[in-house]
């Protein structure tokens, strides 16, 4: 994958944004990133291990020599923020015209841009089934391939419990967590979110689903395969169903919307059909989880 996934152009226009990470207090186990400045401040704050692609100007020569290992200075302005990506890996994901898979993997490798760019530490973390499989965490521009190499040839399969998944992120302290999900899950979906709130999570939800699921065209009588599940379902698709469905569905998106509210958190609703141009620089800049 690496930078070729995106036209030149379009990662000059990424270089330009940033998460938001202005609620994000210093309070707690630091690390945590107090402006977008890089260097200004002569204020010590913390060391992190060097990583491909960090300013060689910033190793602490001196703690080299103690430990063998090479360290670079952070500084207030600079201090780092965590982001964890979570990209469901479901068979349900791998539906639609575009496929939900496709702008899933885009999606997140833009946000990964954005926080490698921007000085912040990332991981990405593939939940499928009950388990979950994450990447190293990534610092500084130069390991963004890394990062798209992580996204390359994922294989969307069986059914994810993202409850159990997501719990079994170990956190090091404060962060962002992004969910990339249709949210069609086993389990429970607030008990997550309460976990990640109790290790001192920002949460973002990215609701993705296809054209025909938020605008089904399907008509008459018909016999509906589960995509994960492989279960057959008869179904006469009347006006009154659709208009059911669309009920249905819409409270669905009201309660995902709730619920992130209610943990302090964002909820953005994504068609696979929209371009990544109008969710990075329109919907994520208009519910401030870019700036």
């Amino acid at each position: 994958m690496g930078n070729s996934i995106f036209e030149p152009e379009f990662l000059k226009r990424l270089e330009r944004l940033a998460l938001n990470m202005e609620k994000l207090t210093a309070a707690g186990s630091g690390g945590l990133r107090k402006s977008r400045a890089k260097g200004n401040s002569v204020e010590f704050s913390d060391f992190r291990e060097y990583a491909y692609g960090d300013d060689l100007r910033r190793v602490d020569w001196n703690a080299y020599g103690r430990f063998e290992k090479l360290y670079v200075k952070l500084f207030m302005e600079e201090r780092e923020a965590m982001v964890n990506i979570f990209l469901d890996c479901s068979k349900s994901i791998d539906f639609g015209t575009p496929k939900k898979s496709v702008l899933g993997i885009q999606l997140a490798a833009a946000i990964g841009f954005l926080a490698l760019n921007n000085m912040d530490r990332l991981c990405i973390n593939l939940l499928k089934k009950d388990t979950m499989v994450s990447s190293n965490v990534l610092g500084g521009r130069g390991q963004f391939d890394i990062c798209a190499a992580f996204l390359d040839n994922i294989q969307f399969e069986g059914t994810t419990n993202m409850d159990k998944a997501i719990k079994l992120k170990k956190f090091g302290g404060r962060g962002l967590s992004l969910v990339i999900s249709d949210f069609f899950t086993q389990g429970p979906l607030e008990d997550f979110m309460k976990y990640l709130l109790y290790y001192r999570q920002d949460i973002v939800l990215l609701h993705v689903l296809s054209p025909d699921e938020l605008n089904p065209q399907l008509q008459g009588q018909l016999r509906l395969k589960d995509s994960e599940t492989g279960e057959m379902v008869d179904v006469d698709l009347t006006p009154s169903i659709y208009d059911k469905y669309q009920q249905t569905l819409n409270n669905f998106k009201s309660s995902l919307k709730e619920m992130a509210k209610k943990y302090g958190g964002a909820y953005v609703t994504i068609s696979s059909n929209d371009s990544l141009e109008k969710i990075l620089f329109e919907d994520m800049i208009t519910t401030q989880i870019i700036k």
